[in-house]
């Protein structure tokens, strides 16, 4: 449950002056808060009308007190920057400043009619917030707090979207902050581009990592039991097509692992995982990672993703896209098509089956490319339609967002016992493939149905890191 503060601002002055205002702008007040409070496991923290400097103190206590994550502040008419700024330093949490008039437009014929011009100035001051928005924006700037600005009107659609992203944006800030991040066995040697500093991404994202030794794996998966597996291969079963040629022992070696992994998950309280290790040939070990890979895609289509070659980089760009409830499966990039200009993404690790365009199929492969050993393996195309690539790049300064939006479209894949699926983009892929990679992400990224660039924009709003979204013009490198 992610908390939010809400309070309205205003001008203590006005209400002796104008009987019918203040509970008109309340009744505002009490609009937006119910929008807010019909989205899905949000918690509103509600400070009511702020008017003065002593209610600003007691909104800041509330909101430190509840530790809200995000603070909505509706400006209803006029009101000083000084009952915002004791907030703002208190609390220290990103503001979003509901610039929202009650109506699209006010009824100029209707209002100048009015004889009474203190019954005028008060239908003005109810359509007045727009008067101190840079006013506010200047106080928030000087203190060094992070803001957005909302404006339009309470009806308006396009208002109530954007504030439904940033409600969403802040779920999954939530998500990546109580997130368990299992790191197993090591990296691939000699991918660079890989290695993480995990000291940087605990403190950007409230990730905690918890190193997991292969012999633990081992040892659950020596007391799974035959019920265990059997139950395991029926759901492998309800999932997957099962290909004929695969074998029954290699089938129910690929669902004791899947047992064993769903224990170590729950033991560790996981969620999500980066994992690989290249055990000797007829080791334990080796016999236990070359049957991985069906276990660990149902755990990431059960939204525990999972990243092979230890790619902690993009187990959180997976996690993100699995909060937003966009899937996230596991990528690279395979091969270019200039004839249909489509560039193929896929991966011989695990999936996020529930993106699947038709079925999900589970293969023999007689070897893993550039891996040890051989197995079971995931077959299968993301949804066509709208998708959303995401990157976390360590930059040489910070960690960032790289963001694509395109299309997942229909025509041939590589049978060959990978995911893979074809994407356009607006630019074109040779433009696209350039653009991205000077931007120095891994070779990695996560897919995800949908265009959510807007809605990952704002989490990296939250997160106070930078966000790059090469769908945009304006965002790609010169």
């Amino acid at each position: 449950m992610s908390k939010i503060g809400l309070f309205s601002v205003g001008l203590d002055t006005y209400w002796p002056q104008f009987s019918s205002l203040l509970g008109k702008l309340n009744g505002y007040h009490d609009k937006i808060k119910k929008e807010i409070e019909n989205h899905q496991n949000i918690e509103v923290v509600d400070a009511g009308m702020v008017d003065n400097i002593n209610k600003a103190k007691i909104a800041a206590d509330s909101f430190c007190s509840n530790n809200v994550e995000l603070i909505f502040l509706f400006v209803s008419t006029y009101a000083l920057s000084s009952t915002i700024l004791p907030i703002a330093q208190k609390v220290k949490k990103p503001f979003i400043i509901l610039n929202l008039q009650p109506e699209e437009r006010i009824d100029y014929n209707k209002f100048n009619a009015l004889e009474d011009y203190a019954e005028k100035t008060s239908l003005w001051l109810e359509h007045c917030q727009a008067c101190s928005i840079p006013e506010i924006a200047g106080v928030l700037n000087k203190a060094s707090i992070k803001y957005e600005i909302i404006t339009g009107f309470l009806n308006d659609k396009n208002v109530w979207n954007e504030v439904e992203d940033w409600l969403d944006a802040t779920i999954v800030l939530n998500a990546l902050q109580n997130n368990r991040m299992g790191i197993l066995g090591n990296y691939y040697g000699g991918m660079l581009d890989v290695y993480s500093d995990l000291t940087k991404h605990s403190i950007i994202f409230g990730t905690h990592f918890e190193m997991i030794e292969m012999c633990e794996l081992k040892k659950i998966r020596d007391n799974v039991t035959d019920v265990e597996i059997k139950n395991k291969v029926t759901e492998f079963q309800e999932v997957f097509d099962i290909d004929k040629k695969c074998s029954q022992s290699e089938i129910e070696r690929a669902a004791l692992t899947s047992v064993a992994l769903d224990k170590l998950v729950e033991n560790n309280q996981l969620k999500s995982l980066a994992y690989y290790y290249e055990g000797q040939e007829g080791n334990d070990y080796e016999n236990i990672v070359t049957s991985l890979i069906a276990g660990n895609t149902l755990l990431t289509g059960k939204n525990i993703p999972v990243a092979g070659e230890c790619e902690i980089k993009n187990a959180h760009a997976m996690k993100i896209l699995s909060a937003f409830g966009a899937g996230g499966s596991f990528s690279e990039f395979y091969l270019m098509d200039f004839k249909d200009d489509v560039i193929y993404l896929g991966h011989d690790g695990p999936a996020h089956f529930k993106i699947a365009e038709g079925c999900v199929k589970l293969v023999p492969l007689p070897i893993y490319h550039g891996k040890p050993g051989n197995g079971l393996s995931i077959e299968m195309s993301v949804k066509n339609g709208p998708i959303t690539l995401l990157s976390v790049v360590e930059g040489n300064d910070n960690i960032f967002l790289l963001a694509a939006e395109g299309e997942s479209v229909e025509g041939p894949t590589l049978e060959i016992g990978n995911t893979n699926s074809r994407y356009a983009f607006n630019c074109g892929i040779r433009e696209f493939i350039n653009t991205w990679s000077k931007h120095g992400p891994s070779h990695h990224c996560a897919v995800g149905i949908g265009h959510i660039a807007h809605k990952i924009e704002k989490l990296a709003h939250l997160l106070n890191i930078s966000f790059i979204n090469i769908s945009s013009k304006t965002n790609q490198l010169q």
